[in-house]
């Protein structure tokens, strides 16, 4: 499947549609979710154009790689996330529930989570 570039995340980071930004470097936008699913609902996403981490994986540079990786912490501890626990889930396809077609992990917390988020 190609990289679909009107997307929501896509009009987002060009600057089409507005966000409540938490974080942002050169390779990583973070912001608050519209339809919180928790107290702390956050959006990490890299700029690059990929649909999921697998093909964030395949494709994206080590440095783009690290970046996200390390933003995800950085934004939890930004939300105070860090101090009781918060967690990380990346839907992957449609089986895996993806909505929007560009990789981004959601971080949940400020409340008790339990054994999975629906």
């Amino acid at each position: 499947m190609p990289y679909d570039k009107n997307n929501i995340f896509a009009k987002i980071l060009r600057g089409e549609i507005p966000c409540k930004k938490i974080f942002e470097n050169d390779h990583v936008l973070s912001f608050h979710d519209i339809n919180p699913q928790k107290k702390i609902h956050a959006l990490v996403i890299p700029k690059g154009e990929y649909i999921d981490l697998d093909d964030f994986n395949k494709k994206a540079s080590d440095k783009e790689i690290a970046e996200f990786h390390k933003a995800v912490s950085l934004v939890s501890g930004l939300l105070g996330a860090s101090d009781k626990g918060y967690r990380v889930l990346s839907n992957i396809g449609s089986d895996g529930g993806q909505e929007v077609p560009h990789l981004h992990f959601h971080i949940f917390a400020g409340e008790k989570i339990g054994k999975m988020v629906i």
